[in-house]
């Protein structure tokens, strides 16, 4: 299920600068929220996810970067000006408990703040709206709302962070997939490769986001912003809107909003 958050910008309590790399707060912020309400549910989305008999594990939720109307980005800084009162944000869900009336009832009127040691942005919730679903079909087009990873591990155990256009793209995209299909469903996947194609459409932008920035564990990833058309059956493509696709979902990376 995907829902919209509309977010009231609290310039009064810490002021309007926000870092550029802000994704890993957010995801921070749900986790944060998601444990006032239900602390067992955040345990377990956190601590688990679902998880393959490998050891990989899916957090089983993605979420877009903000919508800001009016801003102006500060680069010697590396801040960002929110000069919008109102901010907009779309998070996405899989667990099936995370139902309207769930949803909605934990993050209605909930205030977070989003920043790091030296500026914070405190938001105030608004309003929280459920999406209606896309029209599912075979063949989608889908606008990146965050940026889409696609991490590719050698043999030499280094990463290629891949652009969607790499040959080995779409490769990694939809066996990201069928993991996932197995996880939500608990059955092996029904479909191949040979059932699924991704095309690229306008010229990817190279995103590099930095996680935990500024600290030991600070962690650079590239991703990708672009238009993409993906053709797939229709339970995968759910799956993709839903929970996210490629790569470190829950770090906000690969939500996907229907053009």
């Amino acid at each position: 299920m995907r829902f919209k958050l509309l977010l009231q910008v609290n310039k009064r309590a810490f002021g309007n600068k926000l870092p550029i790399n802000y994704q890993y707060e957010q995801s921070a912020a749900i986790y944060k929220i998601l444990s006032s309400a239900d602390l067992k549910y955040a345990s377990w989305l956190h601590d688990n996810g679902f998880q393959l008999e490998s050891g990989k594990r899916f957090k089983l939720f993605t979420f877009s970067r903000f919508k800001i109307p009016q801003r102006r980005i500060l680069p010697k800084e590396e801040r960002l000006l929110i000069l919008s009162d109102t901010v907009e944000w779309q998070i996405g869900f899989l667990p099936e408990k995370s139902t309207d009336s769930f949803i909605q009832g934990i993050f209605q009127d909930q205030i977070f703040e989003i920043g790091d040691k030296k500026s914070v942005v405190q938001f105030i919730v608004q309003s929280v709206e459920i999406l209606p679903e896309p029209d599912y079909s075979n063949k989608k087009i889908f606008i990146t709302m965050s940026p889409l990873c696609l991490k590719f591990h050698r043999i030499d155990n280094n990463t290629d962070y891949l652009s969607p256009t790499d040959v080995r793209a779409s490769f990694v995209l939809f066996n990201g997939l069928f993991d996932r299909y197995r996880l939500f469903y608990g059955k092996e996947c029904p479909y191949s490769l040979s059932e699924c194609k991704l095309k690229v459409l306008n010229e990817p932008k190279s995103v590099v986001v930095k996680l935990k920035a500024d600290t030991r564990e600070e962690t650079k990833v590239r991703g990708f912003l672009c238009k993409i058309e993906v053709q797939a059956p229709i339970e995968l493509m759910r799956l993709m809107y839903e929970g996210g696709v490629g790569s470190l979902t829950s770090q906000g990376f690969g939500c996907l909003k229907a053009d």
